[in-house]
């Protein structure tokens, strides 16, 4: 199954199409082609070719691609939203959110008063309790590069735990014009296949399983991160 679309049956994999624009996606592959500052693409334990094969590079704390970096999380904001939209649970049943009655008291969100939100209500509550990743950029060459280790995105790797704080993964698909190279998610049997400016928005847990495959008559280009929940001393105090 190779769409952009979900299925009949929700399986919560959402593809916004043209988050981006394709002159800004343009762009970004041009910076990546002309810098020097990429390096081996790393998984959880480190680099392994055999399991991932890229040239990436994070633009945490890259003051020389913040343009970047703001453009990528601006365009993957309007597509959270559609999300937690779509799928109110994301926010509610992990968090049991509650708010002022008008009474002195308080009371539990539901998926409908998130309905009901307007765009600045809803937004306020995304940011409040989540928040954006490190963006990394990826270079996967034609024939060779690829991610095809079966994964998903929550392991026990660092003592602060922030790799169990993942809650959505995101990916901005910078260019096409290649064959294969898809996302596959391998429980819903699923597929999809990168198209210029498109978002992917899908959950991080084992659930979600999923690779990289290898592309092939061109080189593929990929922005890609994850959404994240406050931490408890940010949500919670203390």
């Amino acid at each position: 199954m190779d769409d952009r679309h979900a299925s009949a049956v929700d399986d919560f994999i959402e593809v916004v199409p043209a988050a981006l624009d394709a002159a800004s996606c343009a762009a970004i592959v041009e910076r990546m082609r002309a810098s020097d500052a990429l390096s081996p693409g790393q998984v959880g334990g480190g680099v392994f070719p055999d399991l991932k094969h890229s040239r990436d590079l994070s633009l945490a704390g890259r003051a020389d691609w913040a343009d970047v970096d703001q453009a990528l999380n601006v365009a993957v904001y309007a597509g959270l939203l559609a999300y937690v939209r779509r799928y109110p649970q994301a926010l509610i049943a992990p968090l049991m959110l509650q708010q002022p009655d008008g009474r002195g008291g308080l009371r539990r969100l539901s998926a409908d008063d998130l309905a009901a939100m307007d765009d600045t209500a809803l937004g306020a509550l995304v940011r409040t309790c989540l928040r954006p990743g490190a963006v990394n950029l990826q270079w996967y060459r034609d024939g060779e590069g690829g991610y095809p280790y079966w994964h998903c995105e929550l392991y026990p790797r660092d003592a602060q735990c922030e790799t169990l704080h993942r809650h959505l993964l995101w990916t901005i698909y910078l260019n096409d014009g290649f064959d294969a190279g898809e996302t596959e998610f391998m429980f819903q049997r699923r597929k999809v296949s990168p198209r210029t400016g498109d978002l992917l928005i899908a959950p991080t847990a084992f659930t979600h399983t999923h690779r990289g495959n290898r592309p092939q008559g061109g080189d593929k280009f990929i922005a890609t991160s994850w959404i994240l929940f406050q931490r408890a001393e940010q949500l919670y105090g203390g």
